[in-house]
């Protein structure tokens, strides 16, 4: 029981890059971690990691060793799902974060479905639109739309999401249609707080257009709203307005200037030995997302 304490210890740290962190995956003080990091070098007669005060790093030893911790630790994990029906299948925790408004309609039905199919898994879903540290904040697997930042962090495609900037006809009425994205400076603009502009194509090129307005917002319900009552455009997902687009509460506009789909990605903190449950969630995602009736039904058209 020690040793596999040890070795619990050590991969924590390694892949949560900190003492601290590792504490709170497994419910210690991080002290405790010190002393089982610091008796498992001392059995094996080897450094495995350099700690200084500001960062954790990995010996050349740690490394290969880290490697086969994690080979042995999903091994065991695979070992203890196996039911009585003889295959083995997910257990355990699962945390997952995701985008507020897309985790509401398209990751939260999901995994009911996932839940249901898998019941010794116990999940906890984070809906927050603001970038969330996986390794800090113990989180399995995000859910993140559009271009990722380079990170040490593994990334799987799982599907594509187009924007499209809509009005309410009222809103057409009164102020026109805007014929290129260079006199969105001429309206009221919709837009996300956290947004540095709106991806449409300029002149053959994608670009970040700037947008302004009388009004910001940090929740997309919240624009869309808006935009139903004829304040201003906006810059939607098609999966949130498709179905207001065929009732003809909201119409298009610059269609012609629109940016190619952009990516949705499952995040996780390495790709190696993921647990069966992360393993199994992300394959559901893609078996859904990647069925373009799936996109069709949810944009309602």
């Amino acid at each position: 029981m020690d040793q596999f304490k040890q070795i619990s210890a050590f991969v924590n740290v390694a892949s949560r890059g900190s003492l601290s962190a590792a504490a709170r995956a497994e419910g210690v003080t991080p002290a405790i971690i010190g002393r089982r990091l610091d008796a498992l070098e001392e059995r094996l007669g080897a450094k495995l990691l350099l700690r200084t005060t500001r960062r954790i790093s990995l010996t050349f030893e740690g490394a290969a060793f880290l490697e086969e911790c994690q080979r042995i630790l999903r091994e065991l994990a695979d070992a203890e799902g196996a039911v009585s029906l003889g295959g083995i299948r997910p257990g355990g925790h699962l945390k997952v974060s995701a985008p507020a408004g897309f985790g509401r309609r398209h990751v939260a039905p999901l995994l009911m479905d996932f839940m249901t199919e898998n019941p010794e898994v116990t999940v906890r879903l984070e809906l927050s639109d603001r970038l969330v540290d996986l390794v800090e904040e113990n989180v399995d697997c995000a859910i993140r739309i559009g271009d990722l930042a380079d990170s040490s962090l593994i990334s799987i495609r799982l599907g594509e999401m187009r924007r499209v900037v809509v009005a309410s006809p009222d809103y057409i009425a009164r102020f026109g249609v805007p014929p290129a994205p260079t006199f969105l400076a001429d309206h009221n603009c919709l837009s996300l707080r956290q947004q540095r502009g709106w991806t449409l194509r300029v002149d053959g090129e994608v670009r970040v257009v700037k947008v302004s307005g009388g009004f910001e917002c940090n929740d997309g319900a919240v624009l869309h709203d808006w935009a139903l009552a004829g304040k201003g455009l906006a810059w939607r997902s098609l999966w949130e307005v498709g179905a207001d687009i065929k009732a003809g509460r909201l119409v298009t506009v610059l269609d012609e200037f629109a940016a190619p789909p952009v990516g949705i990605h499952a995040v996780v903190p390495q790709r190696r030995h993921l647990p069966l449950r992360v393993r199994s969630f992300i394959d559901l995602l893609k078996a859904r997302w990647r069925d373009s009736a799936y996109w069709t039904a949810a944009a309602g058209v």
